[in-house]
């Protein structure tokens, strides 16, 4: 039976209707917010997995259909999600996850459908609330409600969920997730804001959330199933207490030990040998062998969480022997390879990451075919992981939710510092290849891109910076961790990643395992980061002080002009005739697809910006365009040369692209019979401008062009 509930929230209705639609699914509800419309479904399996983790999977399907559009291509179906889709299935993902009991395997499904978008009312937060709830009515044990909001700040003011308008002018925009008292999930980009300004932003985000967290708790109390019981994952008590006996004594002598990462897997993985090969003795009667040796996988794996859990916590010492907020040894260099527009390597203990810069023409821009308002971008970060980067093999294709997920990071911190258009009129492209990797590759990226971007004479706003912060807990007692390794983001309970500038943060993203962390934690986090953050802008500024003057000889250099909107039309020709013709000229080459072709962008307002890395091509595409766009003045004389001779007249090009017809009657004084018996191609003579057809053709005038003294004489003849 269908049933309706509305809150509103902050000025705006938020509609949930339940009961009615997806009434196989597990739980549904559609979630209405202005005129963005998303229905949620949520569906378990009844079979338990066989996998050691919780197989939970979320979508985020955009129609475009919602938005008015038909996909582009041949196919004109939506297909591989797009890499915003791809991102805000992550932005679900992770607050829900931690909601789920340790030790659930059977699998579920978290679909959301988004079946309408008004830009003003954010599908993806009308999407988390829909999840959550669908979760939250179902049978499905789930231990939530958790909801989103996003928060921007124009000037003193914070607003919930801000238009599009508003976020334009916002100074910061945050999204962040959570339960009615703790923070579950933030990703933020901010124009370089303080540590202040971002933990207000987070207090006033958190009070709308559990306004929404306290809407779904009455809608789950009238219309909620039951929550079945399903089997946890557990091992035999006896079984955990002589395997972590067993092994306690080893794995504390391994975790302590100093060395680098290889040395500390090699060490850790001995113990899980030994205690595998012990007790593989001990059961070798038994008939479930293989599903104790697993088992006994799993319990030294938790033994040596527990013990570097308690080394950090209770004793204030890291695996590595560092201090809780000391940095890696840092290096970075510029100029790594002699071709790219620029390049940099950036290392922090076992984590390097290479970037380059690629300048292009404002044409080169990515096309963006989503629900977004934006059509194209400008700036893109990709960051590729090779298996080799963790020593391992693997399958090698397109990219995955996490190379997505921390190129969009990385993407979202340094376009804060990126110049507008009008000031650097290029497409800007960073890419980072992680050759080695130990802990926040992310942040390496950052660091390693915003390097590339000063060498490649970028000149960005100020040099940023990224810190990847952890957390360990242990009861009431609590600690933070500057710069995490791998051993730490996998044991810990936060990963906390902080970028910026020495003026500010210009990008944050928050994961935990657990349900909810506090905001005295977040403020602790954040002055640690601040430091660290400082440290490795010291470091990066010493290797390049601020942005080059001057790019890359194999850089395209650039000259802008402005015509007028209206001669356009005259610059591109019919069917491109006159630009293509332009660009092969100038750049002498046979196609326009050469890759020493000039690259020419021309504005709707008439702003046109020539690309090329030779100084020469560029001058002479501006001349060209010049000449296309150079004014006639009717009645003005010209002297100009003679092109081609038709029994009609002849047509005489008073500059380059520039042309006009002399009619037989305009060519002289005297009668003319044949226009050949006056002028022949290649002939330079006197013309007037006397006004265009009325399909815009030149009309020029050699009789009217003549001296006084020689139109007298010929007039005096005729008589």
């Amino acid at each position: 039976m269908k049933k309706e509930f509305k809150l509103d929230f902050r000025g705006r209705t938020i509609t949930v209707e339940t009961g009615d639609k997806a009434k196989q699914a597990n739980g549904s509800a559609l979630i209405r917010y202005g005129d963005t419309v998303v229905l949620s479904a949520s569906v378990m399996s009844n079979n338990v997995s066989t996998a050691d983790f919780f197989p939970l999977t979320v979508l985020y399907q955009e129609k475009l259909y919602s938005v008015g559009k038909i996909p582009g291509g041949f196919i004109k179906r939506e297909g591989k999600p797009t890499d915003e889709a791809t991102l805000n299935a992550r932005l679900i993902d992770r607050p829900i996850r931690p909601m789920f009991a340790d030790g659930f395997r059977n699998e579920v499904q978290v679909v959301n459908m988004v079946l309408s978008v008004d830009p003003d009312n954010s599908p993806e937060m009308a999407a988390m609330l829909g999840a959550s709830l669908s979760l939250g009515i179902s049978d499905i044990p789930f231990d939530g409600p958790i909801a989103g909001v996003r928060v921007g700040k124009i000037g003193k003011e914070y607003i919930i969920n801000p238009t599009v308008e508003e976020t334009e002018k916002s100074e910061l925009l945050l999204t962040l997730a959570g339960t009615k008292t703790d923070i579950c999930m933030i990703e933020a980009g901010a124009k370089e804001v303080s540590e202040a300004v971002m933990l207000k932003a987070i207090e006033f985000g958190q009070a709308a959330i559990k306004e929404l967290c306290e809407f779904e708790e009455k809608i789950i109390k009238e219309v909620g199933k039951e929550k079945i019981t399903v089997d946890l994952a557990c091992i035999d008590p006896e079984l955990t207490t002589i395997v972590k006996e067993y092994s306690k004594e080893a794995m504390d002598k391994a975790i302590r030990t100093p060395g680098t990462k290889e040395e500390k897997f090699e060490m850790i993985e001995n113990v899980k040998t030994s205690a595998i090969g012990h007790f593989g003795e001990i059961y070798a009667e038994n008939e479930n062998l293989a599903d104790i040796l697993k088992n006994v996988r799993i319990l030294v794996d938790e033994l040596e969480a527990e013990l570097v859990r308690d080394l950090i916590v209770l004793e204030g010492i890291r695996p590595d022997g560092r201090k809780l907020d000391e940095i890696r040894p840092l290096s970075a260099e510029i100029d790594t390879l002699p071709r790219t527009h620029g390049s940099a390597m950036f290392t922090r203990g076992q984590t390097q990451a290479l970037s380059t810069t690629t300048l292009g023409a404002i044409g080169e821009h990515q096309i963006l075919d989503g629900l977004g308002i934006e059509d194209m971008k400008r700036f893109m970060l990709h960051y590729n992981f090779p298996n080799f980067s963790v020593g391992e093999t693997g399958r090698y294709g397109a990219p995955g939710r996490r190379e997505i997920g921390h190129g969009a990071l990385g993407e979202r911190a340094l376009l804060q510092v990126i110049p507008s258009e009008e000031e650097f009129p290029y497409t800007i492209r960073v890419v980072s290849e992680i050759l080695e990797s130990n802990g926040s590759s992310s942040q390496a990226s950052i660091c390693a891109g915003c390097l590339s971007l000063m060498a490649a004479g970028v000149p960005i706003k100020a040099p940023v910076a990224g810190i990847a912060m952890g957390l360990i807990t242990k009861g009431k007692k609590h600690a933070i961790l500057t710069d995490i390794q791998g051993l730490e983001d996998h044991m810990g309970d936060m990963d906390f990643k902080v970028a910026g500038s020495k003026n500010g943060i210009t990008a944050l993203q928050m994961d935990i395992k657990i349900k909810g962390i506090t905001q005295s934690i977040l403020k602790e986090a954040l002055a640690q980061a601040h430091k660290a953050r400082l440290q490795i802008l010291d470091l990066m500024t010493s290797i390049i002080p601020e942005p080059r003057k001057e790019l890359s000889p194999y850089a395209p250099k650039i000259a802008m002009m402005d015509i007028k909107p209206e001669r356009i039309k005259d610059v591109i020709g019919r069917g491109g005739e006159m630009i293509t013709k332009i660009i092969l000229e100038s750049s002498n080459v046979k196609t326009v697809n050469d890759k020493d072709a000039v690259k020419v962008d021309i504005d709707d307002d008439g702003h046109v910006v020539v690309y090329h890395s030779n100084q020469e091509i560029i001058d002479k595409t501006i001349e060209m365009i010049s000449n296309v766009v150079k004014e006639v003045e009717i009645g003005q004389v010209y002297t100009g040369k003679v092109t081609k001779v038709e029994t009609f007249g002849c047509f005489v090009e008073l500059w380059p692209l520039c042309e006009g017809l002399v009619h037989v009657s305009e060519l002289d004084n005297k009668r003319v019979e044949k226009p050949s018996d006056i002028v022949k191609v290649g002939d330079t003579i006197i013309v007037k401008a006397t006004g265009f057809d009325n399909r815009g053709r030149l009309n020029l005038s050699r009789k009217e062009a003549l001296p006084k003294s020689e139109k007298k004489e010929k007039t005096i003849e005729k008589k």
